[in-house]
């Protein structure tokens, strides 16, 4: 047997190595994945129909809990985010519309912020129902006034029970639809 023989009868061992790498690359990755989303991530189920259409009842969400550590919230960030109720923790999904320190006001079926409306023909400034946002509302310097993109159907910063939110009770943005594997993506 000449070495130009040797090299041909290596070949499966070769392909098999290869595989066999290929494979433990992948295990790392899923474990170093799972690592990442238990320790600086989350997940969370949306309840409800206050965020259609861009995100449906029962949409299993990964969460971001790291992203504020290093940056603020901003405007149309999608975050989780819970409120104390009777005693009893009750989390929500919704959409930044208001940040620290500005005054929100729905107005003639537009979010005001500052008194101007900043893009009357974007749909997330369009709301019918003002709540307690009839009359301005000043934000303080940790709080944000969020909406559920389904108006209509929302209990949200427009309404006493919610209110405004601190940055204390933001959980994290979220990031990716897990589940169902149909709707899988990015949340916009």
């Amino acid at each position: 047997m000449d070495f130009h023989d040797r090299q041909e009868g290596s070949a499966p061992h070769q392909t098999l190595r290869n595989f066999v790498h290929w494979i433990v690359d992948i295990l790392m990755v899923l474990i170093l994945a799972v690592m990442v989303i238990h320790f600086y991530g989350g997940k969370t189920t949306v309840s409800g129909s206050s965020m259609n259409p861009g995100l449906a009842s029962n949409d299993v969400v990964l969460l971001d809990k790291l992203c504020y550590t290093f940056s603020v919230p901003d405007r149309f960030d999608v975050i989780s985010f819970s409120v104390m109720k009777e005693g009893q923790k009750n989390d929500y999904v919704k959409r930044i519309i208001g940040l620290p320190g500005e005054t929100i006001e729905i107005k003639d079926g537009l979010v005001l912020i500052n008194g101007v409306c900043p893009d009357p023909k974007n749909p997330l400034y369009a709301c019918s129902v003002s709540g307690r946002a009839s009359e301005p509302i000043t934000l303080g310097a940790d709080e944000y006034f969020v909406l559920g993109d389904n108006r209509a159907g929302s209990e949200d910063s427009r309404f006493a029970n919610v209110g405004n939110v601190s940055f204390a009770q933001i959980e994290g943005r979220l990031w990716w639809i897990f589940s169902p594997f149909l709707r899988m993506g990015a949340v916009k």
